[in-house]
C-alpha cells in the first residue's frame, strides 16, 4: 500500500549533525512535493523544509542555513540533512508527500538534541 517509509534520527549533542531520509513506496505516484515536519509535544506541527518537483526548495527561518533539504533522481526519496543541531530542534520529525489524490504523512522519528 501507499506509505512513507523514515530513516534515521536519534540523540545527537547540541552543533553537531544529523539526517533523516523518507522513502515513498512505489505505490505513491504523482509526488508534487516531498517535505519535512516537526512536532514537540504541546505544540503544532510546524514546516521544516520543502522540496517541490520544480522551483527552489523553502525552509523554515529558524532552520535556514543549518538544514538542507535534497531528493533522490527518482524523486520518491528526500533526505534532510541537519547540521549545527539545537536543543529546540528536539522533535518528531515527519515525512510528508503531496500528490494530486491527496497527502500522505510518515510515521514520524524522533531528533533529540541535547545541551
Amino acid at each position: 500500500h501507499a506509505q512513507l517509509v523514515e530513516s534515521g534520527g536519534g540523540l545527537v549533542q547540541a552543533w553537531t549533525s544529523l539526517s533523516v531520509s523518507c522513502t515513498a513506496s512505489n505505490r505513491v505516484t504523482g509526488i508534487q512535493a516531498m517535505g519535512w515536519y516537526r512536532q514537540d509535544p504541546g505544540k503544532q506541527r510546524e514546516l521544516v523544509a520543502t522540496s517541490r518537483s520544480k522551483g527552489r526548495p523553502n525552509y523554515a527561518d529558524s532552520v535556514k542555513d543549518r538544514f538542507h533539504i535534497s531528493k533522490n533522481k527518482v524523486g520518491n526519496t528526500v533526505y534532510l540533512q541537519m547540521n549545527s543541531l539545537k536543543p529546540e530542534d528536539t522533535a518528531v520529525y515527519y515525512c510528508r508527500t503531496v500528490t494530486p489524490w491527496g497527502d500522505l504523512w510518515g510515521q514520524g522519528t524522533q531528533v533529540s538534541v541535547s545541551s
